[in-house]
């Protein structure tokens, strides 16, 4: 569940997932320092109450109000502020985390915001909450690499052959193409063209489907998969294909 609302330029942000464990408040503060360093591959860190690049601070709370179930961190400013004021809390509570931004006032003005910022935050707040749920249940029965490897080729030959009927088959117009295939389809339905003749489909860890965010990162990250010969677009991506 994602919620986003607006009072008087300021943003609240609210999104969820199911846990199968109760997490304490300090747990929460550990797993989220550690999933930010992580997601970004030690790029952005979070530090003395600083959420930072390198030496640039993004973000500058103050000290975090750690209860038995929940964390709070009030924002007192950073790059990415625009005034102090709201708070950033994770809390655990009846078998779910729930994340909140509350009251945040973004440097950025709103339109731009929501063109970016907005979309990065919810990618790595959704990420998370994914890692936070983990691999287990297992959303359904996991496709096989055959399957998969089927599927690739049904939606790779889709890919070339659009962009052929747009004209000269350049790399540029199939690679927009691609992009644009997958990305809707991941987020629609979980479904590609590939994922109809082999009966399967993308689906987040916790069994809900992509975000648009989500599914470019996937995108983004498959020739990564290829090289290593291991999913790593599927575990950064916190996404699994299961055959229906």
């Amino acid at each position: 569940m994602r919620v986003v609302t607006w009072n008087d330029g300021r943003v609240s942000i609210q999104a969820s997932v199911a846990v199968s464990t109760q997490l304490t408040g300090a747990a929460l503060r550990n797993s989220y320092g550690e999933s930010i360093r992580r997601l970004t591959l030690g790029l952005l860190q979070l530090r003395d109450d600083t959420l930072r690049v390198g030496p640039v601070v993004l973000l500058r709370f103050g000290r975090p109000k750690v209860t038995r179930s929940a964390v709070d961190w009030p924002i007192e400013g950073g790059l990415l502020a625009g005034a102090p004021g709201g708070h950033w809390r994770l809390q655990a509570s009846a078998g779910q985390v729930e994340a909140s931004l509350s009251g945040y006032r973004p440097a950025l003005p709103r339109p731009l915001y929501v063109l970016s910022h907005l979309h990065v935050h919810q990618l790595f707040t959704r990420l998370f909450l994914l890692r936070l749920h983990g691999r287990e249940p297992v959303p359904g029965a996991i496709a096989s690499a055959e399957d998969r490897r089927r599927s690739a080729a049904v939606d790779a030959t889709f890919c070339f052959t659009l962009a052929g009927f747009a004209g000269r088959c350049r790399l540029r117009r199939t690679l927009a193409i691609a992009i644009v295939y997958h990305v809707a389809c991941w987020s629609l339905t979980g479904r590609t063209l590939g994922g109809m003749v082999t009966r399967q489909r993308v689906v987040s860890v916790d069994g809900s489907r992509l975000t648009p965010a989500q599914s470019l990162l996937r995108l983004a990250l498959l020739p990564m998969s290829w090289l290593v010969r291991r999913p790593i677009h599927d575990e950064i991506a916190c996404t699994d294909v299961v055959t229906d």
